[in-house]
């Protein structure tokens, strides 16, 4: 086939379809993205390299144009979050879609569906899933339908949720069905490798390939898988029979941010085995790379590679798809506790900058400067760097030179990032960024960022959140301060 082909995705605001654009582009393909709204695609980095087609797919004028003139398409929408009769939703989308792409004779159509038996009478997810693979295949257009079980990477609604209840809870009173059912899980890397693998075989008949990673396991032992990964305390998980699967869902609400509707979703598709049974479908969808523990580790890195969300839209489209974007649903990647605080000044940026950048050592931490040397010696005696490292010059800083008890990991002409390697339960940042809006004014932006460990780096992060406000509030004003004396010399 042509790499010069024109490929339709609907679903391209999504989880997966977010991730498959680029790499569709990397191989070659001209992509379409088919989405309800052009703006939901204005903060990706390759919005410019496609075609986007406004389209409901429950609208079949809008459909048939939407899919007008492409060689092939990825179908990978569904109706989760929905409040209601998500099933006929999904069906009636199917349909038309189905029509359109009969009538402007696609070649190929790839859906990605759910892991699980057919007539599956415990989710009403899965059955909706499986209907609509059914649906579309009752075309004439060929269909290769994947099939995946629990998708592993950040921003993945069942993992944020597996995320979710392992960093919060170190002792979880579960149904018993999550110690006993079997379940596959795959890492978003090998489900993106599978969807171009399928694309770029010859097709002439429908097939439907199961895909999962290697390791068939409990949810539980995922769990475990989790903690070990994230450097967690094994987590005490106790099995109970008294708790369904919407008991579950409002428990899960409770401590996770995933809305409710999508929660009870994602818990009913769990109380049923989902694992592979045709032995040679990885032969026909790719090869699969990623262990369980792989796969949770590349989930994981971000903060570990400092990828917070003010860098999320900085990075390379080349990036692990397992790795938050910047367009995820704001539960996904992970708890991230922010003390932000903004302040416009007259003051020149060069000027603002100068001062931001001699923070540490002898020139101290614009405030309380007491209060840092006791959290040193704190430091020091838990057996950290503590904070008499000082700097390697007074005013010049590079990308890797220690201040105190932290590391400069960025720096330009406006910003500067610093790491804390001190002892703390989880991984924290301190970040100054200037910039100078039309009117010639400097807008400073200080944060502090803390990606807690457990539910030790929460009671860590609200225990001191008294001290922060005032610390990091008076940090502000003398930085402001010190940057207008040093502008008037």
């Amino acid at each position: 086939m042509s790499k010069n082909e024109l490929i339709a995705v609907t679903g391209s605001t999504g989880y997966v379809g977010g991730r498959l654009v680029p790499r569709l582009l990397e191989s070659g393909y001209r992509v379409r993205c088919v989405t309800r709204s052009r703006e939901s695609l204005s903060n990706r980095s390759w919005s410019e390299q496609v075609e986007i087609v406004e389209a409901d797919l429950q609208n079949k004028e809008q459909t048939l144009a939407a899919l007008a003139g492409a060689d092939r398409a990825f179908y990978l929408v569904h109706s989760m979050t929905a409040e209601r009769n998500f099933a006929e939703a999904e069906q009636e989308m199917a349909s038309i879609f189905v029509e359109a792409a009969d009538k402007t004779e696609l070649k190929q159509v790839v859906y990605l569906g759910g892991l699980g038996e057919d007539n599956l009478e415990k989710s009403l997810h899965l059955q909706s899933r499986h209907n609509v693979g059914k649906i579309l295949a009752s075309g004439s257009t060929p269909v290769s339908e994947l099939r995946a079980a629990v998708i592993i990477g950040s921003g993945s609604a069942s993992f944020e949720m597996l995320r979710s209840l392992v960093e919060v809870l170190p002792i979880m009173i579960v149904p018993r069905w999550v110690t006993k059912t079997k379940c596959q899980p795959i890492s978003i890397g090998d489900v993106l490798r599978s969807l171009l693998f399928v694309l770029e075989q010859p097709q002439t008949d429908n097939e439907v390939l199961e895909i999962g990673g290697s390791e068939v396991v409990t949810y539980r032992e995922m769990m475990h898988a989790y903690t070990k990964v994230a450097g967690l305390r094994r987590r005490i998980i106790l099995p109970v029979p008294v708790l369904t699967p919407r008991l579950s869902s409002h428990w899960v609400n409770l401590v996770s941010p995933l809305p409710f509707t999508l929660a009870r979703a994602l818990i009913d598709s769990l109380t049923t085995d989902v694992t592979v049974q045709k032995a040679n479908a990885t032969k026909r969808s790719g090869d699969h790379q990623d262990s369980l523990e792989d796969a949770i580790g590349k989930a994981v890195t971000r903060v570990q590679e400092l990828e917070i969300p003010t860098r999320w839209s900085d990075t390379s489209s080349f990036r692990d798809p397992a790795r938050p974007e910047p367009s995820d649903p704001v539960w996904s990647g992970g708890k991230i506790l922010v003390d932000k605080r903004e302040v416009k000044t007259d003051i020149p940026e060069e000027a603002l900058m100068r001062t931001i950048c001699s923070v540490g050592g002898d020139n101290g931490w614009f405030a309380f400067n007491w209060l840092w040397a006791i959290r040193g010696f704190v430091d020091k005696l838990l057996g950290g760097v503590g904070l008499r490292r000082g700097r390697r010059h007074p005013t010049d800083l590079r990308v890797g030179d220690t201040v105190d008890f932290f590391k400069v990991t960025s720096i330009t002409n406006n910003k500067l990032q610093l790491l804390a390697e001190m002892k703390v339960p989880g991984h924290a940042w301190l970040e100054w960024s200037v910039q100078t809006d039309h009117d010639g004014k400097c807008l400073v932006t200080q944060q502090a960022l803390f990606v807690p460990k457990g539910v030790l780096g929460r009671a860590y992060w609200y225990l001191l959140l008294p001290a922060h406000i005032i610390i990091f509030s008076r940090m502000l004003g003398n930085v402001i301060q010190s940057a207008e004396m040093r502008s008037a010399n």
